[in-house]
């Protein structure tokens, strides 16, 4: 059985045991996270679409980790304008293990 879900503007797909990376939430390690944006459900020959979300469909799982991803270097030129602008970004992160996958 998997699910597609959608958080932090990106959708996944997710199954039971596997471990996603999405964008930082305001969970503590160890704590439990429902999401309730699922777009897809299929399992047992069956696949359920939502429009858009599956009612009554939510994917549970538990908070591994926090942290932030490698630098990215932002860099801005303009020829022969002597114009140069760096910039560093580091995006935050929630590693999440799924649990289960629960349908209608």
């Amino acid at each position: 059985m998997y699910a597609i879900i959608e958080t932090g503007s990106k959708q996944y797909r997710v199954e039971p045991g596997a471990a996603i990376r999405v964008e930082k939430l305001p969970a503590e390690v160890g704590a439990s996270v429902t999401f309730d944006r699922v777009l897809l459900v299929s399992g047992d020959g069956n696949v359920a679409v939502g429009a858009p979300t599956v009612a009554k469909a939510t994917v549970t799982g538990e908070v591994v980790r926090h942290g932030r991803a490698p630098k990215v270097i932002v860099f801005k030129k303009k020829k022969r304008k002597n114009y140069r602008r760096t910039q560093g970004h580091r995006q935050d992160f929630t590693d999440v293990k799924i649990t289960a996958v629960q349908s209608v």
